[in-house]
């Protein structure tokens, strides 16, 4: 028997979901708080022995003059996050799976995909903020894919629909019996350190996700290709749920919540698809 795709979900992220987190008015904290806690219950229900996690890097092991487009940690551990306001993130060591990381790579490169890899990353709050937040009582071993989103020349969104289908070839093809889920975590819309900071471009938002629950790959493409670059910048983070996206077959998708939270920069959201409909 070889491995199976048991789950695949998607999360906002942001630094004041964390560092401000007891500042929030009760209305979107509550709401936050129901929607990492309904992902946990899933992931948790879906059992998961790997969780590949999809995020970009917020210049924490990369920067201007090493930026790689797609780069998959395939070490036997990462290390925990290093921002101060997640001191107590309850993991300074996450477990990895070199393995079914190694497998991944091959597959890719066997596929004409080029990703880099890295044998210690460390993982920001783009990873931990939902790891913390969905209240896991323990974590699967981690395999993070860092995407770059945050400075152009990026994936292209038909590229990283591309990955999302990669990932769900290669997770079919692992010989050993495993049970792999997938969390993307970023977006939806929002600005940061531009001087449209803090705007929430919700109508792009709800098209988005419409888009996702079409399930027509051509135009979520062609929607994100006219409409990201005039989102904001932290909005080019969708790319990761559209891997999420083309990992479960493009079909599925259940919005579990919606809600602009001006006090955190984000139009936050929370997903899941249904991967036993693939």
């Amino acid at each position: 028997m070889g491995a199976e795709l048991v789950g695949v979900f998607a999360a906002s992220h942001g630094p004041l979901i964390a560092r401000d987190w007891h500042l929030l008015p009760a209305g979107p904290k509550e709401r936050l708080a129901a929607g990492y806690r309904d992902l946990g219950a899933r992931l948790t229900a879906a059992a998961p022995d790997v969780l590949i996690i999809v995020s970009p890097d917020h210049w924490v092991n990369f920067f201007l003059d090493n930026l790689p487009s797609v780069c998959i940690g395939v070490g036997e551990s990462h290390a925990g996050p290093p921002e101060p306001f997640l001191k107590d993130f309850p993991h300074t060591e996450i477990a990895g799976h070199p393995a079914f990381a190694r497998h991944v790579v091959e597959t890719a490169i066997a596929r004409d995909f080029e990703p880099s890899i890295s044998h210690r990353l460390t993982l920001d709050h783009g990873f931990c903020i939902p790891l913390l937040r969905m209240e896991l009582k323990t974590l699967p071993a981690v395999v993070p894919i860092v995407v770059n989103d945050l400075e152009p020349p990026m994936p292209s969104i038909r590229r990283c629909a591309a990955w999302g289908s990669l990932l769900a070839e290669a997770i079919a093809a692992f010989p050993g019996n495993l049970r792999v889920a997938i969390l993307a975590t970023g977006g939806l819309s929002h600005s940061i350190g531009e001087p449209t900071m803090g705007a929430i471009d919700e109508a792009l938002d709800r098209d988005c996700i419409r888009a996702f629950e079409a399930a027509d790959r051509g135009a979520l493409v062609d929607l994100l290709d006219a409409r990201l670059p005039g989102a904001g910048n932290g909005s080019h983070e969708i790319r990761n749920w559209v891997v999420a996206h083309g990992a479960a077959g493009d079909r599925g998708f259940e919005l579990i919540d919606y809600l602009p939270v001006p006090e955190v920069y984000v139009g936050c959201a929370f997903a899941a698809w249904d991967v036993a409909g693939r």
